[in-house]
């Protein structure tokens, strides 16, 4: 199936140019994946986001290579209409450019159409190293859940004037180096419609403020199946946790009650003649 946007597309696919905003979320597996392309996202990310949300981590520093290409995999199946972005995790690409380049193409042989990876300037060279092996790459700035520790915690980045400038450096060097998008996370919105104005890449943001080129959101945060409590920019637009819920206590009473499974949700011996 042809995707509705390609790499080359994403990468001019600016508001200022009159274009809709970019929708990118979450996906980890083939049903919920087709779920989201039927609804018309643009851009699914097989984030590393995976184990907190589905594998039960405590951290994302937890999620391996394997992880990823395990469910991209299972996204790939799912044969979706937009753009499948797998995330690089942690030490896939902080030792060696080589590493990184065989990392980003285990990926791709996985299903994903691009890579994602966090930092700004000192990633530059393994960005262009992967670039150079035809593989697209999306950046991430601001609040980079991979060094949460040298942040000292999830902390919103970039709110001292410094720190803005340095942000808006590494956000032109990422546009330089050849990634096609970035990711502004966790940074204030003054800040992210400053980046947003200065490169010709598009910002996708999350906790960034309205002004960016798109919008990016986990899944089950939209959903409600977070297992904590959600940032101040998720909004969440559905229970399901809820719905679940009930429907297995319903099946669960039932059962004890009887009710289930009837006469007609059984298989019947054939008469004899």
């Amino acid at each position: 199936m042809a995707h509705a946007l390609t790499v080359p597309s994403i990468a001019t696919h600016k508001r200022r140019s009159g274009r809709d905003p970019l929708v990118m979320v979450t996906a980890y597996d083939t049903p919920f994946t087709r779920i989201v392309d039927e609804a018309g996202v643009d851009l699914i990310l097989v984030g590393d986001s995976v184990g907190n949300n589905v594998l039960g981590l405590e951290s994302t520093l937890e999620v391996t290579i394997a992880d990823i290409v395990h469910h991209t995999r299972a996204v790939r199946r799912a044969r979706p209409h937009a753009l499948v972005i797998a995330d690089m995790v942690w030490m896939s690409y902080h030792t060696t450019t080589e590493a990184a380049v065989l990392n980003a193409a285990e990926l791709i042989r996985a299903g994903a159409d691009a890579v994602k990876l966090e930092g700004g300037a000192r990633r530059v060279r393994v960005i262009e190293a992967i670039v150079a092996a035809e593989i697209p790459v999306m950046g991430h700035l601001g609040l980079t859940p991979q060094s949460v520790h040298m942040m000292g915690g999830l902390r919103v980045q970039g709110r001292d004037e410094a720190a803005a400038k340095l942000l808006l450096r590494d956000a032109e060097l990422l546009a330089e180096a050849g990634c096609f998008a970035v990711v502004l996370e966790g940074i204030p919105r003054e800040l992210a419609a400053t980046v947003t104005e200065a490169i010709d890449i598009p910002t996708i943001g999350i906790g960034a403020g309205p002004d960016t080129d798109g919008q990016v959101l986990v899944l089950h945060d939209i959903l409600g199946l977070g297992s904590s409590a959600s940032p101040k920019f998720v909004r969440r637009y559905a229970d399901l946790a809820e719905v679940a819920r009930e429907a297995v206590a319903s099946f669960g009473a039932d059962v004890r009650a009887l009710r289930f499974p009837s006469d007609e949700e059984s298989y019947h011996a054939p008469k004899p003649n």
